[in-house]
Parts: structure tokens; sequence; C-alpha cells
């Protein structure tokens, strides 16, 4: 079940600002303080205009990054429901998401400001899920990923008629997942690229030790 003070609505349209990183801290704030199981939903569209970088500092965006980070990092899984064009804070966070779910036609793009694309963590992002080759153009040339071609590189999960519908049936499984488990697995998937087997051995086993205790305490 969906609750609804774990969702938010974002518009990718809006120029990043303090108010936009309040906002996503908010819903963080309300996923670590909320008791119940469920998923932390966003619902995003929209890039942002041309200009959309003016008065933009470095702090501003260092703390929406943070953020970002953040919410990829919660203990409950994090679910995108992406639709239209998607640019700037709406890239980001679909991104960071565990699971993505798009509507027919979405297109990923990067939002772009002095003279090229913008150079922040969706960059990084990108590079790490699809690959360098797989997102060249996109991120030198500005090119849009379209819907077909971010499922074919597994940037998003599903394209759904009705996202709605799909949200609701994943909400089922997600409320039987334990959210400090799936924290768990998620951060050795992130760890998986960049570390050898023997320095993960370990952390993989702690998983695996706590995994039989709460099998054995059940």
């Amino acid at each position: 079940m969906v609750n609804s003070e774990l969702v938010l609505r974002l518009d990718g349209t809006r120029p990043l600002s303090a108010a936009s990183v309040e906002e996503l801290a908010g819903l963080c704030d309300r996923a670590e303080d909320h008791r119940e199981s469920g998923p932390v939903t966003i619902h995003v569209t929209g890039a942002p205009p041309a200009g959309w970088s003016e008065g933009l500092t470095v702090g501003l965006v260092s703390k929406w990054e943070r953020v970002v980070r953040r919410f990829e990092r919660l203990s409950r899984v994090t679910i995108v429901v992406a639709s239209g064009d998607c640019a700037g804070m709406a890239l980001d966070l679909l991104l960071a998401a565990d699971v993505r779910i798009i509507a027919p036609g979405t297109r990923l793009l990067l939002a772009e400001a002095g003279g090229a694309t913008w150079p922040g963590m969706t960059v990084h992002r990108l590079t790490q899920q699809a690959g360098a080759a797989a997102i060249r153009r996109a991120v030198l040339l500005g090119a849009p990923i379209d819907a077909d071609r971010a499922l074919a590189l597994s940037l998003v999960d599903e394209i759904s008629d009705d996202p709605a519908a799909a949200l609701a049936d994943l909400a089922e499984t997600v409320d039987a997942v334990d959210g400090k488990e799936i924290a768990i697995r998620r951060q050795l998937i992130f760890e998986a690229s960049s570390t050898t087997f023997e320095d993960a051995l370990g952390a993989h086993l702690a998983a695996a030790d706590r995994a039989l205790r709460r099998e054995a305490a059940s």
C-alpha cells in the first residue's frame, strides 16, 4: 500500500532551489521517521528551461546532490514514476531510485548549462548504470534517450501505459520486504563494481550471518 505521506510530486521544469532541497529532505525525514513498511515514491516530469542555472551556486548544487544521495540510501524501497521529458532534478531522482517506471514517450535528457550538458552526478550515475559507450552521445551532445532505449539499457525497469496500476502492484510486494535489509543489499550492489572479491567477502558474509540470525529468530 502506498502511504501518501511518503509520496512526492516533483516538477522538473522548476530550477534547482533551496526549496527543492528542503522538499526532498522533508520526504527523507518522513521516510526515516515512519514505522510502517512501504515504499517511498516520487512522481517526476519536466526539463528545466533555458537559463535555469542563472544564479545557481556550487554550494546549493552540493546540498542537492547530498540530499539525492540520502534518498538513494534510504532504508526503504524507493520508486520513481516518470513521464514526458525528464531532465535536471527529475532525471537525478529517477536514476537514484531502486525501481523506475516510465510512461510511453518518456525521454531522458541532460539539462544544459554553460554551453554544454550539465556535469552533475547524473553523468556519474548514467555511466555507472549503462556504461560509457551507451551514454556518450547523451552526455557529450545532449541526445535524448527515448523510452525504449532507456529500457534496453536498464536505466528504467518498466514502460507502462498505466503507471498507477504498476505502482499499486509493486507496492504490495514492497510491503513484505524489510527496509533495513533492502539498504544492506543495495549497498552490496553499489560496492560490487569497485570492490574485489576478497575485499567484498567480509561484507557479504556479515550480511549472510545477519540473514541467518533473523531466520532463526522468526
